[in-house]
């Protein structure tokens, strides 16, 4: 009989114990659980500033463009009424486009003295923004260079890129933009924005495509300097 009794007592002890250690045990997971909750509602807290913050530095970023396209659009007013020049604004990114004719000769990459005029009025308002890449496009039509000028141009890739890297040329060594800002790029006949089948649509995709598009290249700031 005392027998029983011991083992009933230590029986008792043992799961007098084992819920002592279920109790702490939750007590110890309902603590990590709102540690837990915790973080997760300052990480979520923080997520939606930076969020916040991201989508007001986005909105400030398109009302600056849109002050540069105006600007642009003033500027120009007269090409873009002969429907020389067509300027752009999609979100935070901008293209002005010209036709070729009115920066070079027919065939060749020269700037002529009216291209010199256009380029230093866009220039002057582009080298004002700021956090911006400038990408200069050359486009072609798809027409074969003429045998006169193979020499000079083998195909439309020689004569775009030509084009391109004259334009930036000059905005570098004539308008003072940093080399750094500047891309140019040779698209040949390749992207076209309307159909070759007329001459209208040719000359319209003869042109130099300046770009204005976010900076994003090793997360370092450029200047309007």
């Amino acid at each position: 009989m005392k027998i029983a009794i011991i083992i009933v007592s230590i029986v008792a002890l043992i799961l007098v114990g084992i819920c002592l250690y279920l109790i702490d045990t939750n007590k110890k997971l309902a603590f990590k659980a709102d540690n837990i909750e915790g973080q997760r509602a300052a990480v979520a807290a923080e997520l939606e500033a930076r969020i916040a913050a991201i989508s007001q530095e986005k909105e400030d970023e398109v009302a600056r463009l849109k002050g540069t396209y105006d600007e642009l659009v003033a500027s120009m007013q007269k090409e873009i009424e002969e429907g020389q020049i067509t300027i752009t604004q999609l979100a935070d990114r901008l293209s002005v486009s010209m036709i070729d004719k009115i920066l070079f000769p027919s065939g060749e990459a020269e700037i002529t003295s009216e291209g010199v005029e256009v380029l230093e009025r866009v220039g002057k308002v582009l080298k004002n923004t700021e956090y911006k890449m400038i990408r200069v496009e050359g486009h072609t039509d798809n027409v074969p260079i003429h045998p006169n000028l193979q020499e000079k141009f083998p195909t439309n890739w020689e004569l775009s890129t030509t084009r391109a890297t004259n334009v930036v040329r000059f905005l570098e060594d004539k308008v003072g933009i940093k080399g750094a800002r500047l891309h140019a790029v040779g698209m040949s006949e390749y992207h076209p924005v309307v159909s070759n089948e007329t001459s209208a649509g040719r000359s319209q995709n003869r042109r130099i495509e300046i770009n204005l598009l976010p900076e994003f290249a090793g997360g370092i700031p450029l200047t309007a300097e």
